[in-house]
């Protein structure tokens, strides 16, 4: 079996894959010899696009299902039309999430039921739901949890507390789930700026917290997600950091 097939016959399903760092679990996960399941809530474009891109390297080995993750009917849904794809689920990977400031006097309980549910909630439902497929297959859950789950961000406080709760989720499930199934984390860092922009003088100070000096890509996080599911066999209750050393630099 060559390097680029060693994951072949396998099911990946990717929560918020469609773009960024999905997108680059979904394709590195897909380049080792999965077939991939891309999920999206609002990203229907790009999540046809890379189907497209993936179905063309190999065809018929990419699909792409909309839910949406506050909804408990969707969550279940999303799984059993993951593993009918195929009959199959061998790999789950919980990167979908939210993220926005919630400064504390302005916290609604909309906000909580948002970051909560996307970030622990969500992940926690998804696993147990897909768990007699993933026990069956001595399956793997990789969790994208955060480094402000360690250290906090300041005005993200809700976010903070849900990824800490993610990251206690990893080691909780990683205990309960053994020996049949291994669950891990990664915690990116300063990997792809939001969306909603940084001005120069932020990224700036990110960046000398940053003892490697620069800031990281996606296919960094994709790269140790691999790892964790195709080589690490003998890793379970495990949080990687992907941060340039951040962690430890600041």
């Amino acid at each position: 079996m060559s390097a680029n097939d060693d994951l072949a016959g396998k099911v990946a399903l990717i929560t918020g894959a469609a773009r960024r760092i999905g997108a680059a679990i979904a394709t590195a996960l897909h380049a080792a010899g999965a077939d991939v399941v891309i999920h999206y809530r609002n990203s229907a474009a790009p999540a046809g696009t890379l189907a497209q891109v993936l179905n063309a390297a190999r065809p018929d080995s990419a699909t792409t299902l909309r839910a949406d993750l506050a909804d408990g009917g969707d969550l279940l849904r999303l799984i059993e039309d993951g593993a009918g794809w195929r009959g199959r689920l061998d790999i789950l990977v919980n990167n979908a999430s939210s993220f926005f400031p919630t400064p504390v006097g302005t916290i609604t309980e909309a906000n909580w039921d948002d970051l909560i549910g996307t970030n622990l909630k969500a992940p926690l439902f998804l696993s147990q739901a897909a768990l007699p497929w993933l026990r069956e297959a001595h399956g793997v859950i990789v969790n994208i949890v955060d480094i402000h789950a360690r250290r906090p961000l300041r005005q993200y406080t809700v976010y903070g507390s849900a990824k800490a709760g993610l990251a206690m989720l990893t080691r909780a499930l990683a205990k309960d789930l053994a020996p049949e199934v291994r669950v891990n984390g990664v915690s990116p860092g300063a990997i792809l700026w939001p969306e909603q922009g940084l001005d120069e003088a932020t990224r700036e100070a990110i960046l000398r917290q940053v003892p490697l000096g620069r800031a990281g890509d996606p296919g960094d996080v994709a790269a140790c997600v691999l790892y964790l599911v195709r080589d690490a066999t003998y890793v379970t209750g495990e949080i990687i950091a992907v941060d340039g050393g951040r962690s430890i630099g600041w």
